[in-house]
């Protein structure tokens, strides 16, 4: 049988109160102590579980949960929802001779400062050129923030955006 040992201590006392409020940092009054007896915690919640899906599968795009684009001459708006989003995709480009030079941007805002994450640009043509470039990277977005691709003339962005992770960094299963 184990024994109980009850601790004096304001400043340990206060550091629970401040760190664990839901552990009676509330003021309730309740008295720190230990014991000698083991006394097991088994956490039955869904978070203490994990996972059986492997990561590469966790990442997969599905039906429910992909949100496509396919922008051209205009600015769109592909990401207005917080946590960790992939953005994988394609820019598309056909540049004629004398088009000038022509860009694609992904960028993020929180509505006053914007950041280009990715910037292409096609130099003017001497002659017609054409290619595609890929790109495949991660977001993470904040409250407030979004995620926009701008394309000129004879840049089409097309792709898809799938969320990872919430904004506490859980998993998003497809």
């Amino acid at each position: 049988m184990g024994s109980e040992f009850f601790i004096n201590s304001q400043e340990l006392e206060d550091k629970i109160r401040q760190l664990l409020p839901s552990q009676g940092g509330a003021g309730q009054g309740f008295d720190l102590s230990a014991s000698t007896q083991i006394i097991p915690i088994i956490d039955l919640t869904e978070s203490a579980s994990g996972s059986n899906l492997r990561e590469d599968l966790q990442r997969s795009f599905a039906l429910i949960n992909t949100t496509t684009f396919d922008v051209l001459s205009t600015t769109t708006t592909i990401i207005n929802n917080t946590g960790f989003f992939r953005v994988f995709g394609e820019l598309n480009y056909n540049n004629t001779t004398g088009s000038g030079n022509n860009a694609g941007t992904i960028d993020l805002t929180d509505g006053i400062t914007t950041k280009t994450v990715k910037k292409f640009i096609v130099e003017n043509a001497t002659t017609y050129v054409q290619g595609i470039i890929p790109f495949d990277f991660m977001v993470f977005l904040e409250a407030g923030n979004s995620c926009s691709i701008t394309s000129s003339a004879n840049i089409r962005m097309t792709g898809a955006t799938r969320q990872i992770a919430n904004i506490n960094g859980e998993l998003v299963n497809p």
